[in-house]
């Protein structure tokens, strides 16, 4: 009997890369007819999250996982900070990768592997077993083209002053260096910096990079994207985004929000969220901790008082929030985010206009594309004296999201509506998207 072909993806360990990665692992299989199976390797360097247990064990029958064995923490420094721990969990868990790989192809017709960025030091598994090999980018098309080209901006040295600007292929607004992602703002000496301009180089490695985007959002960028591999010989590129969770995995407080929600007038409601792992500076807001540690009750980290003074007109859920039914509801009328590409999709798909508050990783980039280039948000002001967000600008731009009475004002929410119409297209019959993916997986079939 013929063999399924089979393809492997490796994704990150963290929620924010696991999520898109089994949406598209999931749109493979749906859409061809079980002619694909797919099975996820995955890195760890600690026992899985219940988040993370909730999401693997309601997948597909076409879609399978193995946890790879847990790599020695004693191996990490403790001082590393999150982008090269997960690179180094990566590396050391390659001895379990080969031992997968290697008996994965023995039972199955493994054609492919799909990595994550932070796993392209595995890239060696894949062309050993001589397997087509990719890249999902779970981030924009301007990041992958600033990806690309970081290893000419380190050699020239535009990346050593922050005051400066870079000018990035495909984006019509130079982006100011510190502005840039966290990895390419260490020293030049710091490991996680030169891992970052390594991986870069080894893009150019890969059979082709898949990105979580699509043409109406990042046309310009897709463009310059499609020119390098025609004039420089580099991977293709498959623009085959929004994927986004259609519905989420976590129902502790589905319900609480959603009957609160149903008895707020339409477009009413400003939804918060710092995504899975951010928040703001004790400053700001009272912590200060990043993916360090957690209180018994997440509600100590606001202000004294906070849930009393705003229990009449507001709701807090102290744990995991259904995003994807809150974006969807019809009280929603706008969301004050961090800025992660998730996030960013769900409120596209969803026709939401954005406050931007960018945080960590890539998220002030991102805010940058949002505001200056898609034009779909607006971005507090940062107070030149304190360093922080006032709370009078805060509420300036609440307002003027939520209220929308100047021309530019109603221009955001007119293309963010306009921006959600397109992203239904690009994965309809036919549409931009969803042609990449088919180009995509019928290589795949036909191997």
């Amino acid at each position: 009997m013929e063999k399924n072909t089979c393809i492997a993806m490796i994704p990150s360990p963290g929620l924010s890369h696991l999520i898109p990665f089994v949406e598209f692992a999931k749109r493979v299989v749906q859409q061809n007819h079980n002619k694909i199976h797919v099975t996820f390797l995955i890195p760890t360097f600690g026992s899985p999250s219940s988040s993370m247990i909730s999401i693997l064990n309601v997948l597909p029958p076409n879609i399978d996982f193995t946890i790879l064995p847990q790599v020695n923490i004693q191996d990490l420094p403790h001082n590393l900070n999150l982008e090269t721990k997960i690179t180094r969990t990566c590396k050391l868990s390659l001895p379990f990768l080969h031992e997968a790989v290697t008996s994965l192809s023995s039972l199955t017709n493994l054609v492919a592997i799909v990595f994550d960025v932070f796993s392209v030091d595995a890239l060696d598994v894949a062309k050993k077993f001589n397997l087509l090999s990719y890249i999902f980018f779970t981030t924009g098309a301007v990041l992958l083209s600033f990806s690309l080209c970081l290893p000419m901006l380190d050699e020239s040295g535009s990346l050593t002053d922050l005051t400066k600007t870079v000018n990035i292929p495909g984006c019509v607004v130079p982006f100011q260096v510190k502005d840039l992602p966290d990895p390419v703002l260490h020293e030049r000496s710091n490991e996680t910096y030169i891992h970052c301009v390594e991986m870069s180089k080894t893009l150019s490695l890969f059979d082709g990079l898949i990105v979580n985007t699509f043409t109406d959002l990042e046309g310009d960028a897709i463009s310059a994207l499609h020119e390098k591999h025609l004039n420089e010989n580099s991977p293709c590129v498959y623009p085959v985004g929004p994927i986004i969770q259609t519905k989420s995995t976590g129902k502790e407080n589905q319900w609480e929000f959603i009957e609160w929600l149903n008895k707020q007038p339409p477009k009413s409601v400003l939804y918060i969220s710092f995504g899975s792992g951010g928040t703001l500076s004790q400053d700001q807001l009272n912590d200060s901790a990043y993916l360090i540690g957690q209180k018994e009750d997440p509600l100590n980290y606001l202000p004294s008082g906070f849930c009393d003074r705003t229990k009449r007109q507001g709701l807090v859920i102290p744990s995991w929030a259904p995003q994807v039914e809150v974006l969807g509801h019809g009280s929603i009328g706008a969301f004050l985010s961090h800025c992660g590409w998730n996030s960013i999709l769900e409120s596209v798909v969803h026709g939401i206009p954005m406050i931007a508050l960018p945080l960590f990783a890539e998220q002030r980039m991102n805010a940058v594309l949002l505001t200056e280039v898609i034009k779909v948000a607006v971005r507090p002001k940062v107070d030149d004296e304190s360093g922080l967000i006032k709370r009078e600008e805060i509420a300036k731009v609440i307002k003027r999201i939520m209220e929308g009475d100047d021309d530019d004002d109603l221009e955001i929410h007119k293309r963010i509506k306009d921006l959600s119409d397109a992203a239904f297209v690009a994965i309809s019959e036919n549409g931009s998207s969803q042609r990449a993916f088919s180009s995509l997986v019928l290589k795949w079939l036909n191997i």
